[in-house]
């Protein structure tokens, strides 16, 4: 079992409320720009796994933190990387809050009902044919997580306001499947979030820039 209570913040975090945070993901999306070049948009005829993650807020005491879990090294997809909590939408599932909800409890152990959800942020498509919903959820301490440990290796919290600067995301090439694609990465801490989760990162960036 994981107290994430005993998590501490650094200071200088950004103020953000709740309201504010709903406030801004009701905004049209800004205009994409350079560093939105990564985002791609999956051929007609790609095999598309639909998806939701759950992008968790926590109001601590000190400032706004994200948690983010690290996916453990042997799982078939995107092993070893930092993500949010999510997965494949399942049939029993009403909507794409509901995935993400269910796999938030599923990996973490954390309860439907100590979330709030403020609303989604545009969807995500990556190359290897995920569509993926983020949805952006509210967590008041204290709270208990009891992370599933086939799914993930770890659990830690970082600041809101780190993600909130433009400044601190990275843009990469790669080749994948015989095309050059570009992707984000962000640093923190010693950790290299990069790929979908750095993506939706810096999209609740964007659409929270006007809300600081």
């Amino acid at each position: 079992m994981h107290d994430t209570s005993l998590i501490t913040a650094s200071p200088g975090i950004a103020r953000l409320t709740a309201d504010a945070v709903r406030s801004g993901l009701l905004r049209p999306p800004p205009p994409l720009e350079a560093m939105d070049l990564h985002a791609i948009s999956l051929k007609e005829g790609t095999k598309v796994t639909e998806a939701a993650v759950l992008v968790p807020l926590v109001n601590r005491a000190a400032g706004v933190q994200v948690l983010l879990t690290l996916r453990p090294e042997h799982l078939r997809d995107h092993a070893g990387q930092v993500s949010f909590p999510g997965g494949r939408v399942e049939p029993g599932d009403v909507d794409r809050e509901a995935t993400a909800l269910r796999e938030m409890t599923e990996e973490i152990g954390l309860a439907a009902n100590q979330v709030t959800l403020l609303g989604r942020l545009p969807g995500y498509e990556i190359p290897s044919g995920f569509r993926i919903t983020p949805v952006v959820g509210w967590i008041e301490p204290p709270f208990v997580v009891a992370p599933d440990p086939f799914e993930v290796a770890d659990i830690f919290e970082a600041p809101l306001d780190y993600f909130l600067d433009p400044a601190n995301y990275q843009r990469r090439e790669y080749h994948f499947r015989g095309r050059h694609r570009h992707y984000l990465a962000i640093p923190f801490e010693g950790r290299y979030i990069w790929g979908a989760t750095a993506g939706i990162l810096f999209s609740l960036c964007r659409m929270l820039s006007l809300q600081k």
